[in-house]
């Protein structure tokens, strides 16, 4: 996916970060299949990236491997939710419950990994005052208060391009310290709030990319083949 993000670490590269969350994933499929340990080798090899560079991304953290024995898996995976900021739970208000508004909210991943959908907004008012999963949809122009009463501190944004900017900095004027951002369009927002967008088109654009580019090399080698197995 693509990622805009403000507010990180200049001293951790916004890549090595973002690789936590991988390694943790597949930390937790060992744990599920009843392993105890690993190795940088293991998990690098998991992920498709070198043991040195494991040992890179987790050495930017701290210390958490024993010399000639690896890692240990229920040692690391706290070790890593906690650098993520996971060892507790985070309220998240969902902005736009339009078609991916209304997937996203019916998504059980987020509370799995520690996210917990508190509040709705939309601008709506065919859908401002409704009860949806549960929880009350309110109007943008309520952030404020929302905010505040529910205690969020993140927000998915899943409305037009058009609206995004507005939206956002009503949002951050709200409170809001994070913003994972799917409209199409790059954010202009305080230096104190992070945000990651996710442009899905952009992301399809470099799968096409990718299929193209392997096609092409699938027969350039056919190719090559054919022409080596001539009389």
């Amino acid at each position: 996916m693509t990622r805009r993000d403000k507010g990180s670490s200049p001293l951790v590269p916004r890549v090595a970060a973002s690789r936590l969350s991988r390694y943790l994933r597949h930390l937790e499929e060992l744990e599920a299949r009843g392993e105890s340990t690993t190795s940088s080798q293991q998990l690098g090899g998991a992920l498709g990236v070198t043991a040195a560079q494991v040992r890179k991304d987790l050495g930017y953290f701290g210390q958490f491997g024993f010399p000639g024995l690896g890692y240990k898996i229920p040692n690391l995976i706290p070790d890593i939710r906690r650098v993520l900021g996971m060892e507790r739970t985070w309220n998240v208000a969902l902005v736009g419950i339009g078609n991916l508004g209304n997937a996203l909210l019916r998504y059980k991943g987020f509370q799995a990994h520690g996210f917990r959908l508190v509040a709705l907004f939309d601008a709506s008012p065919r859908i401002v005052g409704r009860t949806i999963e549960g929880m009350k949809v309110h109007a943008v122009e309520q952030a404020a208060r929302v905010v505040e009463e529910k205690g969020v501190e993140l927000a998915i944004l899943a409305v037009p391009a058009s609206a995004a900017q507005e939206v956002a900095s009503r949002l951050v004027a709200a409170g809001i310290r994070g913003i994972y951002n799917f409209a199409p369009v790059n954010l202009s927002l305080p230096e104190h709030v992070a945000y990651v967008s996710i442009d899905l088109s952009l992301e399809l654009e470099q799968l096409a990319f990718l299929v193209s580019h392997r096609n092409r090399e699938l027969a350039h080698r056919s190719s090559q083949e054919t022409a080596g197995s001539g009389p």
